[in-house]
């Protein structure tokens, strides 16, 4: 079929890594593994082997290219997005909280009603196209807690139950639809000001949804979240130029956790710590600095 590459069966795959200078030992090994995890998948594990020749990645790896080298990264890869995933989680429920108790003290559907709201949900259609998806999550729940609604009330969820069933995405953007005085209540809860915690929900939204769908955590570029002004966190000042990397998005988690009360967690540290010895592709590739460990967030 013009267009689409053909079918290469595993042993062929390898062949192709092999003329390509990866240093591959064991053959049929590296065909099991191919089997448990695609060619595709692993590619983005491999990408940073790749020789770079006029200022571009080429298909030829570089010396010392080991496919053990790879896969070591994308085991850690695969303890690090399961680590993150949980850590995230009281966070996700503590904002989920916050945000339906403090609209709720509005009105108990003050979601649905855009004039109690603040101005970004009264400008252009964006509160429209987020009521519509909010629409669907609801439909396609089936939490007893919705059934219940659906029953007793026709299906309208207040909104400290609807917050239970928006995604991240759907959950940020109701943050952006809030009054001014809600966003900052919420805000103070992390310590933050509300601009500052909207840029941060919505790039942690990304760090979350590769976690849940087994996308690559490891030496993905992020985007920037707003920081505080520099001298309000020490932590967060040593990870600044690193906001767009793995170890600055893992700092935003922990500085989350550590403002709400919850503590930072020590299995993201653990696990940080577990990163494997490639010469290729170092530590530092994560943006984490040589002493890393010495802030208050990582002890």
């Amino acid at each position: 079929m013009s267009g689409v590459k053909e079918f290469r069966s595993y042993r062929e795959q390898i062949e192709l890594l092999t003329s390509r200078g990866m240093e591959i030992d064991d053959t049929d090994g590296a065909v099991e593994q191919l089997r448990r995890v695609s060619y595709y998948r692993l590619s983005g594990y491999w990408y940073p082997f790749r020789a770079i020749v006029d200022g571009r990645r080429s298909d030829r790896f570089v010396e010392g290219a080991r496919l053990v080298d790879v896969v070591a990264l994308y085991e850690f890869d695969e303890r690090l997005r399961t680590t993150v995933f949980d850590a995230l989680a009281p966070v996700e429920l503590m904002v989920r909280s916050s945000l339906g108790h403090a609209l709720g003290r509005l009105d108990p559907c003050a979601h649905l009603h855009p004039e109690l709201l603040g101005a970004l949900a009264r400008s252009g259609d964006q509160y429209e196209r987020w009521r519509r998806r909010h629409q669907s999550e609801v439909e396609r729940s089936r939490e007893d807690f919705v059934e219940h609604h659906r029953a007793a009330y026709g299906g309208t969820l207040p909104v400290w139950a609807a917050v239970e069933v928006m995604d991240w995405g759907s959950l940020t953007r109701l943050f952006s639809f809030t009054p001014e005085l809600v966003q900052r209540e919420i805000a103070e809860v992390f310590a933050l000001r509300p601009p500052q915690l909207l840029s941060w929900l919505r790039a942690l939204n990304v760090l979350r949804n590769a976690c849940a769908h087994h996308g690559r955590v490891f030496n993905r570029v992020f985007p920037k979240p707003r920081l505080p002004r520099v001298g309000t966190h020490v932590a967060l000042d040593r990870a600044a130029s690193a906001m767009n990397r793995t170890f600055g998005q893992l700092t935003l988690v922990q500085y989350l956790r550590a403002a709400s009360g919850i503590g930072p967690s020590r299995l993201v540290t653990r696990v940080l710590s577990t990163y494997p010895a490639v010469e290729v592709v170092p530590f530092s590739q994560t943006g984490a600095p040589a002493d890393w460990r010495s802030s208050d967030l990582w002890r």
